[in-house]
């Protein structure tokens, strides 16, 4: 039996939401948790510190406190939507020395990134050729 080629468009997509703030503060959502909150233009991000609790909330893109959600790839309807959120991450200072992913939950039209529960560390390719070459 000869090889078959593995084509990536045909794997199914994250059914799991989640919400992965990177280095420096860039966010990014997978397309689930998007559609949790209605795959809007922009959104507001909230900040509970009692709970330590980031939310992220529909807004207009003419909102003054709004962030624009823009594809990865424009020429894609899969892949992560990224928000920039490192003026927010710096502000509060949320740590962003390492990229990780959690699992939101929505409260109302919230969605909500619990920050008490310690999150995925996440490894981009990069990361791991970086730490390939160091170790040889």
């Amino acid at each position: 039996m000869g090889f078959e080629v593995f084509e990536k468009s045909s794997a199914p997509l994250a059914k799991v939401p989640t919400v992965t703030i990177q280095m420096r503060g860039l966010v990014s959502l997978n397309r689930s948790a998007y559609a949790l909150i209605d795959n809007p233009e922009a959104v507001e991000f909230l900040w509970d510190a009692q709970r330590r609790v980031i939310g992220l909330r529909p807004a207009p893109v003419e909102s003054p406190n709004a962030y624009p959600a823009r594809p990865q790839n424009a020429k894609s309807e899969t892949g992560p939507i990224l928000i920039a959120g490192a003026a927010f991450t710096k502000f509060y200072e949320i740590d962003t020395t390492e990229a990780r992913r959690w699992v939101p939950r929505m409260e109302g039209n919230i969605l909500c990134v619990d920050l008490e529960s310690p999150g995925q560390r996440v490894h981009s390719n990069r990361t791991r050729a970086r730490e390939h070459d160091t170790e040889e």
